[in-house]
């Protein structure tokens, strides 16, 4: 299905109040961010790194969704998981079955967390941003939302490959609504093919999230910024069980923390 017209102000402003009395009801709040943790994690197939290594880098976090089951926050935390994305919805009719458990018991155990959205491209990005709003409660101390688009050439039901005006035009009311709605500019995850092929850098001042698995950012995606690298997807981290996606933050903990306030709700 192809959605091309512009979303009109107003509808971004009804999209930002769907659901506009939703707080986080979805357990205690957790302590401020607590000291970073140098992280005890391995790899199931470790990667040579040339140049600068993910290791040299203080601040790391996980990404999780339904596969990776059960995750035990508070020893991921002591293990040195200083932030997690979690998988929140897809498309504008699922919601991953482990969201609600692991934004509760990540919070509790004093992780930050944000929850992300997976594309879905035969489908409007309004259908899309009502979806993730109706889904995830407003938390001051959460970390922004995520729009996380790639191809989906093994989608039983959409392998559609739009257009690049028109992936970025309907990223962009999918992003505008979500930011009007959380008072945070939300975050943008990619991997190289997408990236490069919709340019998506062209969105404008988003911080981007990027995967690379073999080399730095920097070589992959020609010097583009990034505030977040997935840098494996075999990961071995206590909490978790069987493989994780691990991600750094670009700065120090210094940088990380000053991040975390200028991210926060406005």
């Amino acid at each position: 299905m192809r959605w091309t017209s512009v979303l009109p102000l107003c509808l971004v402003i009804a999209l930002a109040a769907c659901g506009g009395g939703q707080r986080d009801r979805a357990g205690p709040e957790p302590a401020a961010a607590g000291p970073v943790v140098a992280p005890n994690f391995g790899d199931a197939d470790p990667v040579d790194w040339k140049g600068r290594a993910p290791s040299s880098y203080p601040v790391h976090g996980i990404d999780t969704s339904r596969w990776q089951g059960a995750v035990d926050w508070r020893l991921a935390r002591a293990n040195g998981v200083s932030f997690g994305f979690l998988k929140a919805t897809e498309g504008g009719d699922i919601l991953d079955p482990a969201f609600k458990a692991n934004w509760r018991a990540a919070r509790a155990a004093g992780v930050p967390v944000g929850a992300y959205h997976f594309w879905y491209h035969c489908r409007p990005a309004a259908e899309q941003a009502r979806w993730f709003i109706r889904h995830v409660p407003r938390s001051p101390d959460a970390l922004p939302p995520v729009l996380d688009m790639e191809w989906t050439p093994f989608s039983p039901t959409c392998t559609l490959r739009p257009a690049p005006e028109t992936i970025r035009r309907e990223a962009k009311i999918f992003l505008d609504a979500l930011e009007a709605h959380y008072g945070q500019r939300p975050i943008i995850y990619s991997a190289p093919d997408f990236f490069d092929a919709n340019q998506m850098w062209r969105l404008g001042n988003y911080d981007f999230w990027l995967r690379s698995v073999a080399a730095h950012p920097r070589d992959v995606y020609a010097g583009r910024h990034w505030t977040f690298w997935q840098y494996t997807g075999t990961g071995l981290v206590p909490g978790v069980a069987g493989k994780a996606d691990i991600n750094v933050f670009a700065g120090s903990e210094a940088a990380w923390r000053d991040w975390l306030v200028q991210s926060s709700h406005r």
